[in-house]
């Protein structure tokens, strides 16, 4: 598994974190370890799933995201 952390504008609620989670926990591969507003940390299984997939889900569902590290 391999870590990867979405810093995301435009979350300024609790809706924005349950949005953003429900985005990242569809996404094959990935088990989201935590969302808070303007960051998301999840761990995802390479061989599934590429961080530009997890960050077009975030983005999908009208998020900006800024980085990833």
């Amino acid at each position: 598994m391999t870590t990867l952390t979405l810093h995301i504008n435009g979350m300024t609620c609790g809706h924005c974190v349950a949005a953003v989670t429900r985005a990242l926990t569809a996404v094959n591969g990935v088990t989201v370890d935590t969302v808070t507003l303007g960051t998301a940390t999840v761990h995802f299984d390479p061989t599934a799933t590429t961080p530009t997939a997890i960050t077009n889900a975030v983005q999908d569902e009208g998020y900006a995201v800024a980085s990833t590290s």
